[in-house]
């Protein structure tokens, strides 16, 4: 029994060692490069996850500004080819000579405006007023046209100037050779410059002022001193347009 165990012993002893002997001698197996599926992963995460949605592109300035601010903003519409009427009221201030023969004072003034374009207006003015100081008078009578160029507009609010040409009839009553007398009524020519400032209402009404210098040209007189001088106006206007 004992000689039995020694011989598988020594048998097994042999064959472990010729197993060993032949793994040694046995080249080992090249690596396996194995495909990597992260590139694949990648594709199909991009493919499952949803598209978010482009921010849109910027619109034009016009188109994104609050309709608001651009109502308030930009200058209202103005209509050409559009008559007015109104009236100013304000001081008259006595200029030159006519000062001598008569006080400032209040007085009225009619206007008749036609809107020939966005920039120009035809004005004709008419007034007459009488200014008295004691026994002396100055009367003053005119009617003159001028034309009205606004400088800007802004909103509904457009300052302007203006000046034009007209007929004037200025009269004075002085006390000459001891005895007040009235001057010879004479037409004469004359000037007028001057500037303000409209603020529109509505479509229809107006409201302003007005600065005019009148200026007539002086009138000969036969047996008396020439009539000269020249007057201010500063007036408030409101006018109707249709």
């Amino acid at each position: 029994m004992r000689n039995l165990f020694l011989k598988v012993a020594a048998l097994s002893a042999t064959f472990l060692f010729v197993q060993v002997s032949f793994a040694q001698t046995k080249p080992f197996a090249s690596k396996v490069e194995t495909p990597s599926t992260k590139d694949e992963f990648k594709d199909e995460a991009s493919e499952k996850k949803p598209s978010l949605p482009q921010p849109a592109e910027k619109t034009e300035k016009a188109e994104t500004s609050s309709p608001a601010f651009a109502s308030n903003s930009a200058p209202a519409s103005r209509k050409v080819q559009q008559h007015s009427f109104g009236v100013g009221l304000g001081q008259t201030f006595l200029l030159g000579d006519l000062s001598k023969y008569g006080e400032n004072k209040i007085t009225m003034d009619l206007i008749y405006s036609y809107a020939a374009s966005y920039s120009f207006d035809v004005v004709v003015n008419a007034h007459m007023s009488e200014h008295e100081d004691n026994n002396e008078r100055t009367k003053l009578m005119a009617l003159n046209s001028s034309i009205k160029s606004r400088m800007f507009e802004f909103d509904n609010f457009s300052p302007y100037i203006l000046g034009g040409l007209g007929f004037y009839a200025p009269r004075v009553k002085r006390n000459l050779d001891g005895g007040s007398k009235w001057s010879e009524q004479k037409l004469a020519f004359g000037m007028n410059v001057g500037g303000g400032v409209d603020l529109r209402l509505n479509d229809e009404w107006t409201v302003g002022t007005l600065a005019q210098l009148h200026w007539p040209f002086s009138t000969r007189q036969d047996n008396q001193p020439d009539v000269k001088g020249y007057y201010f106006k500063l007036l408030l206007t409101l006018a109707y347009s249709f």
